[in-house]
Parts: C-alpha cells; structure tokens; sequence
C-alpha cells in the first residue's frame, strides 16, 4: 500500500482552444465514461493505506469541457476516500476561457488546487493560444482570473516557456502580478528545438525571473526558484506521489488505456510506447507497477549538483527529450543548474541586504 497515490483522469481529448504548441494528440470529442472514472478511482484508493491520500487530477484536452462528469467524480471520490479512511486532494489545470456555471464550481471548489493557463505578455499568449476560429483567447483568461482573484480563490498560473516567447518571460510575470498573480509556474516547452542561442536567452531569463522572485518575497512565488530554495536550505519537501512514472502514479484515458504520466499520453494510440499493460477494468488495485530503479547516468557523475538535481527524477521530461526515461539532456540540465546559481544568488543578496 502506497502513503499517497497519484491518479490522473483525462476527462476528454477534446479543447475548445488549438494551441500552437499542444502535446495532447487530435482534439476529438471522447469524454470519459462515469464508469471508467469511478473504476479508476476504486482501484487508486484501493492502493493507498489507510490515513493516506489520493491525489486526484483532471486532464485534457480541456477538462472544464467536462464540468459536470467533474464534479459528478468529486463526490464519488469523497464518498469512497471517506468510507476508506484515505485523504483527498484535487487537482485541475484549465486554459481558463469556459465560462459556464458549472465550471466556476468546478474551478471554486475549496480544496482544488487550480492552475490557469496563460502565457504572460498577451502577445505572447495571442501568438500561440487561440481558439478555434483562430480568436485569441488572453483577454478571456484574464478575466477568468479576475473573478478568481475576486471570489478570493487562490490559484496559480502555468507560464509555457518556449524558444519564441522565453525573452519575455520577467516582462510576463510583471504583467500577471499587475493583475493579481502571485504565484507562477513557467513550463518549459519540451517539444520544441532548444538552439545553444534560445540557452542563452533562457538563462538571462531565468536570472531576471529570479530578480522579480527574490524582490517579492515572500507574498510570491515561483515554482522554478521555490524548489531550489528549500533544498538549499535542507528544508524537508512535501512528498508527493507525482513523477512515479507508474509507480503510485497512474493516468488512466477515456479509453480505459493507463499511462506513468498524462503528458505522454497524446492520442491515445495503440502504438503509442509509454502505454502501461492492461485497461482500467483488469485488476482492484494498481499496486502492480514496481518502482523503477534510481538514476545515476554516468555523464551526471561529474556535476556537483546531483544531491540537488531535480532533473533526474522527471523521467517523463527524460523521455520526451532523449527517448530515455533514465537520461536527461543538456537543456534540462541547463534549467536545473541555472535555477539553482540564480536561486542562491538571490538568496545571498538578501542576506547581505538585511544588516
């Protein structure tokens, strides 16, 4: 039995948006079934000890298309958690233009851990998020995230990072924390091609983000420079069951299909490499999925920041770059190393500051 268990719901492949950059595969319209969601939620808490948690997640395509199989799945999984003795934390990322009643309860839920999508500087947003009819969709989001912030809903916002738009990347948050923002998640785009110049830009942007971070504390957060911060300080981190890589973490598709991880999921095809062994209906439990070894690649052996590496241990990230679950690339490394130098230089120059 697992102390926490991650199981992610892709609701529907379908979005009302057709970003530039999406990773999930054809937006066709197949919703999950209630009862693939209730089937996975039984054997997700079925896998958890008792006094432990279930994180529950919901995936897309756009999750808020299905609100109400959303809420309809919240309390069966209240329900069953309760009866199980097992905790319930909720999670939702959404691009933040449904608007319907249904999706503000959704999204106003009071123990969901909301994300928005939304990409900075409108311009940079515009250029890659829009809907369907090519409409951009910026102006919509912030207003999404108005309401939020005026129904006191916390919330934090996912920043994709890309080749294109990593310039802009302080210049957004700037922009966000004029309206409200607090906390900031920037995403690198994994999908994308890296030059040794767009490395470059990316670490003069990651030392002007960790400026603006280290200016606002502590009423802000970044979750790039917030990690690094804790194991600098040999804070304990708060466990989670993410980034098991099927191991107490398991994203189960509207086909019943089961992935280590929802980014790798795309389509859903039968060909697809990363798809787990069996469906949803085939056992109780997901007690099944061994733990991967540790990594140790032996071109990590001579970095000096391997007790602080975060990049090992994201071997979805790993797959995505190199086709290796076990094997990170330079860019990877790059954000990693260059987060930490610029997290304990920020840190140092407050320290330095206060006397």
């Amino acid at each position: 039995m697992h102390a926490k268990f991650g199981l992610t719901l892709v609701v529907n492949h379908a979005c009302n948006l057709r970003c530039s950059y999406c990773y999930t595969g054809e937006k066709i319209g197949r919703p999950l079934s209630p009862e693939i969601g209730r089937k996975a939620i039984d054997r997700a808490i079925r896998s958890v000890r008792r006094d432990g948690a279930l994180e529950l997640s919901f995936f897309g395509g756009e999750p808020l298309i299905e609100a109400e199989l959303i809420l309809d799945l919240v309390r069966y999984a209240r329900s069953a958690a309760d009866d199980q003795g097992v905790r319930l934390a909720l999670s939702m990322t959404t691009n933040g233009t449904i608007e319907s009643t249904v999706a503000w309860s959704v999204m106003t839920l009071p123990e969901l851990e909301l994300a928005i999508s939304h990409d900075g500087l409108p311009s940079a947003h515009d250029g890659h998020r829009v809907t369907v009819d090519g409409t951009p969709s910026s102006f919509r989001v912030q207003n999404t995230m108005a309401r939020l912030i005026d129904a006191g809903k916390e919330f934090r916002v996912v920043m994709v990072v890309q080749p294109s738009s990593v310039k802009s990347l302080p210049e957004g948050m700037e922009f966000l924390y004029t309206l409200g923002v607090r906390r900031f998640d920037p995403s690198l785009n994994l999908w994308t091609t890296w030059t040794k110049t767009d490395g470059e830009r990316l670490k003069d942007a990651i030392r002007r983000a960790a400026d603006f971070w280290g200016e606002r504390l502590p009423e802000c957060s970044v979750s790039w420079f917030d990690e690094k911060a804790a194991r600098a300080a040999g804070i304990p981190l708060t466990e989670t069951a993410r980034c098991g890589f099927g191991h107490a973490e398991i994203a189960v598709t509207p086909a019943g299909n089961l992935f280590p991880c929802e980014r790798l999921i795309g389509a859903d095809e039968p060909s697809n490499p990363m798809r787990l062994s069996g469906n949803v209906f085939d056992g109780d439990d997901f007690l099944g999925h061994a733990p991967l070894p540790g990594m140790s690649p032996a071109e990590c052996a001579p970095c000096t920041l391997q007790a602080l590496c975060s990049t090992k241990s994201c071997r979805c990230s790993n797959f995505i770059r190199t086709g290796d679950v076990n094997r990170p690339d330079g860019l990877l490394c790059l954000l990693d190393q260059a987060c930490y130098r610029e997290t304990v230089r920020v840190l140092e120059s407050r320290v330095l500051t206060s006397f």
